[in-house]
């Protein structure tokens, strides 16, 4: 017996009135409710079609930037490459920098930090590279140190004394000598034990040590694009290898090696007066110099360009206990401190002796005591 189809379904009943929606008004763009046309959306229906269709974009394609967009971002990922490339080149020179001997290392207290503040002794020798023809230089064998100055830096602080290198000074095992001698006699542990007994003060502590190569000096101020300083006076000096020393009162621009000569002036025939005080001050007037060099705004475009030259010279134009991430942290250290407060000791007795009173003062300054 056959089965019956099943019935046709049922279709539903058409509705007796008007179907029932929802209307959905977009949110205008924010330039089109800010723009000229933003009190009338008709208006600004009618701008975008004036300025007809836009190209079709294939499914999965990104809108294009514009121009200036693009250009910004290599301009950008270009600083930031060159930049690394400076960091980079800071490092594998501080790391591969002559260091000081160990046992200028074992004399040092270390500690000190970035953010409690160190105390650094900076030492320039008096010893010229061989063939120099500049009277009373040492090309071998012990040499004095042509300049000691201890720095205080801390994050925000910099503060600078220097010490006349004829300043009378008990250097143990040798007596009373000018304290420069310490140097010749025993390198840098023998001056840090003869400036320790100096000042006689258990709250100095000697963290850190800098010897200023003479030789890569002027190379680092070369790759600075050479110091400003201005001249209160005249200077006219004594021979320095074959040359003189002649700058005029006022501003000048010093290359490496006239800022070297500038810096070691002894004798000065436009002021007979001046003595090793007055070149201690000249030392830290390019020290200042080099500083402002680099932390000054308006040299920053010739410092960016000249950065992976002037991170490869910093470091070796020294020799320090310090390397790769210390150096760095000192370098902070003394960008971030300004300028910094400098004072010159002063001798107040015979024979440019200094006395009890004076060097503790000076010391209290110098700690920010």
């Amino acid at each position: 017996m056959s089965q019956l189809p099943p019935p046709p379904p049922q279709r539903p009943e058409p509705p007796s009135g008007p179907p029932e929606y929802n209307v959905y008004r977009s949110r205008r763009r924010l330039r089109d409710r800010i723009g000229p046309a933003g009190g009338n959306p008709l208006e600004a229906l009618r701008k975008r079609r004036e300025r007809g269709p836009s190209e079709p974009r294939v499914p999965g394609q990104k809108p294009a930037k514009p121009l200036w967009r693009r250009i910004a971002k290599y301009v950008a990922l270009a600083i930031v490459a060159w930049l690394l490339i400076a960091l980079v080149t800071f490092f594998v020179s501080a790391q591969t920098a002559p260091s000081v001997s160990d046992r200028t290392k074992r004399a040092l207290d270390g500690g000190g930090s970035l953010l409690t503040g160190s105390t650094i002794l900076v030492l320039g020798s008096d010893q010229r590279p061989k063939g120099t023809h500049e009277p009373g230089a040492s090309t071998s064998g012990p040499s004095r140190s042509d300049s000691i100055m201890l720095m205080h830096v801390g994050a925000g602080s910099v503060r600078k004394l220097s010490i006349p290198r004829d300043t009378p000074a008990n250097i143990p095992g040798h007596g009373t000598q000018k304290i420069n001698a310490a140097y010749a006699f025993g390198g840098a542990p023998l001056t840090i034990e003869t400036i320790k007994g100096f000042f006689d003060d258990p709250d100095l502590r000697v963290n850190h040590i800098i010897e200023v190569s003479f030789t890569n000096f002027p190379k680092l101020i070369d790759s600075l694009g050479g110091v400003d300083v201005t001249l209160k006076k005249c200077i006219r000096s004594n021979s320095f290898g074959g040359q003189r020393v002649k700058l005029s009162k006022g501003e000048h621009h010093l290359d490496g090696d006239l800022a070297l000569r500038f810096s070691r002036v002894r004798e000065n025939f436009c002021d007979p007066s001046e003595n090793d005080r007055t070149r201690a001050a000249r030392q830290q007037q390019v020290l200042s110099a080099m500083r402002d060099r680099v932390a000054s705004p308006s040299n920053w475009p010739s410092s960016f360009v000249r950065a992976p030259f002037i991170a490869w010279q910093a470091p070796r134009a020294i020799r320090s206990d310090v390397h790769g991430p210390g150096l760095s942290a000192l370098f902070i250290d003394l960008l971030t401190g300004g300028t910094g407060k400098t004072r010159v000791l002063q001798p107040d007795g015979p024979a440019d002796s200094v006395s009890e009173a004076a060097r503790k003062d000076a010391l209290d300054e110098l700690l920010g005591k």
